[in-house]
Protein backbone atom coordinates (compact mmCIF):
# COMPACT_ATOMS: atom_id res chain seq x y z
CA UNK A 1 0.00 0.00 0.00
CA UNK A 2 1.42 3.27 -1.09
CA UNK A 3 2.34 5.78 1.64
CA UNK A 4 0.20 9.10 1.76
CA UNK A 5 0.80 12.28 3.47
CA UNK A 6 -1.66 15.02 4.34
CA UNK A 7 -0.76 18.23 2.90
CA UNK A 8 -2.04 21.99 2.30
CA UNK A 9 -1.44 23.57 -1.06
CA UNK A 10 -2.11 26.81 -1.06
CA UNK A 11 -3.13 28.52 -4.62
CA UNK A 12 -4.71 32.45 -4.70
CA UNK A 13 -5.43 33.30 -1.17
CA UNK A 14 -7.09 29.66 -0.27
CA UNK A 15 -5.68 26.63 1.14
CA UNK A 16 -6.78 23.26 0.09
CA UNK A 17 -6.01 19.96 2.50
CA UNK A 18 -4.93 17.63 0.11
CA UNK A 19 -3.89 13.49 0.94
CA UNK A 20 -1.25 13.14 -1.63
CA UNK A 21 1.03 9.58 -2.08
CA UNK A 22 4.50 10.29 -0.97
CA UNK A 23 5.81 9.63 -4.62
CA UNK A 24 3.44 12.63 -5.83
CA UNK A 25 4.59 15.55 -3.12
CA UNK A 26 7.37 17.40 -4.63
CA UNK A 27 5.13 17.66 -8.36
CA UNK A 28 2.03 18.70 -6.32
CA UNK A 29 3.82 21.26 -4.48
CA UNK A 30 5.10 22.64 -8.00
CA UNK A 31 1.92 22.82 -9.82
CA UNK A 32 0.54 24.79 -7.00
CA UNK A 33 3.92 26.99 -7.24
CA UNK A 34 3.25 27.71 -11.03
CA UNK A 35 -0.15 28.21 -10.42
CA UNK A 36 0.52 30.77 -7.86
CA UNK A 37 2.93 32.43 -10.61
CA UNK A 38 0.47 32.37 -12.97
CA UNK A 39 -1.66 34.49 -10.87
CA UNK A 40 0.75 36.87 -9.84
CA UNK A 41 1.56 37.13 -13.51
CA UNK A 42 -2.21 38.15 -14.83
CA UNK A 43 -2.77 40.19 -11.84
CA UNK A 44 0.61 41.72 -12.97
CA UNK A 45 0.06 41.85 -16.92
CA UNK A 46 -3.43 42.45 -17.03
CA UNK A 47 -3.96 44.51 -13.89
CA UNK A 48 -6.96 41.96 -12.76
CA UNK A 49 -7.80 42.01 -8.63
CA UNK A 50 -11.26 39.77 -9.21
CA UNK A 51 -9.86 36.06 -7.73
CA UNK A 52 -12.53 34.22 -10.19
CA UNK A 53 -11.06 36.03 -13.07
CA UNK A 54 -7.61 35.28 -12.48
CA UNK A 55 -8.09 31.77 -11.55
CA UNK A 56 -10.49 31.47 -14.74
CA UNK A 57 -7.73 32.62 -17.02
CA UNK A 58 -4.66 30.50 -15.62
CA UNK A 59 -7.27 27.28 -16.10
CA UNK A 60 -7.86 28.45 -19.78
CA UNK A 61 -4.12 29.35 -20.35
CA UNK A 62 -3.27 25.69 -18.72
CA UNK A 63 -6.18 23.97 -20.68
CA UNK A 64 -4.53 25.85 -24.20
CA UNK A 65 -1.25 23.90 -23.23
CA UNK A 66 -2.11 20.88 -22.29
CA UNK A 67 -4.13 20.61 -25.83
CA UNK A 68 -0.89 21.73 -27.70
CA UNK A 69 0.61 19.10 -25.73
CA UNK A 70 -1.45 16.36 -26.69
CA UNK A 71 -1.91 17.46 -30.06
CA UNK A 72 1.99 16.99 -30.68
CA UNK A 73 1.91 14.01 -28.90
CA UNK A 74 -0.62 12.80 -31.43
CA UNK A 75 1.56 13.96 -34.40
CA UNK A 76 4.57 11.67 -32.94
CA UNK A 77 2.51 8.91 -32.74
CA UNK A 78 1.27 9.15 -36.09
CA UNK A 79 4.95 9.89 -37.35
CA UNK A 80 6.11 6.90 -35.75
CA UNK A 81 2.92 4.80 -36.74
CA UNK A 82 4.40 5.87 -40.21
CA UNK A 83 8.15 5.18 -39.77
CA UNK A 84 7.02 1.81 -38.69
CA UNK A 85 4.89 0.63 -41.16
CA UNK A 86 7.91 1.98 -43.74
CA UNK A 87 10.33 -0.69 -41.62
CA UNK A 88 8.00 -3.35 -41.33
CA UNK A 89 7.61 -3.30 -45.61
CA UNK A 90 11.02 -2.83 -45.92
CA UNK A 91 11.61 -6.11 -43.61
CA UNK A 92 8.67 -7.59 -45.36
CA UNK A 93 10.19 -7.24 -48.72
CA UNK A 94 13.57 -8.97 -47.61
CA UNK A 95 12.14 -12.02 -46.36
Amino acid sequence: MMDTLSIRIKIGDREYPMKVKVADEARIRQAGKLLNEKIKQYRETFGLDDKQDLLAMVAFDCMVASMEQESLSTADREQLSTKLHAINEQLEGLL
